[in-house]
């Protein structure tokens, strides 16, 4: 068996359990409630929370989750969206 390092680079959700890493190795964290799991998922690098969302979705697709719909919005609150960006804007070039 190898050394910690070679095993730990970082945190690591495998399954409900999240493998954390410190100075002595490899821990192990069982998850049971979704604030526990939501927890570990704040501890993952951003590449392996986009690898967590892409494995979610594919099991939702799988499991025959349906997309909701798309949002409307009416061209009045675009443009008053859009005003309201502008003049933000403005104020922060001015140093407000």
């Amino acid at each position: 068996m190898g050394s910690p390092d070679q095993f730990c680079q970082g945190n690591e959700l495998v399954s409900s359990v999240l493998l954390r890493c410190d100075a002595a190795g490899i821990i192990v964290d069982s998850m049971s409630t979704l604030s526990e799991i939501q927890a570990a998922a704040d501890a993952l690098s951003p590449e392996q929370k986009q690898e967590l969302l892409l494995f979610l979705a594919a099991r939702l697709r799988a499991e025959g989750a349906t997309i909701p719909e798309p949002r409307t919005f009416a061209r009045e609150e675009i443009a008053e969206w859009i005003a309201q960006d502008e003049s933000d804007l403005e104020r922060f070039k001015a140093g407000a």
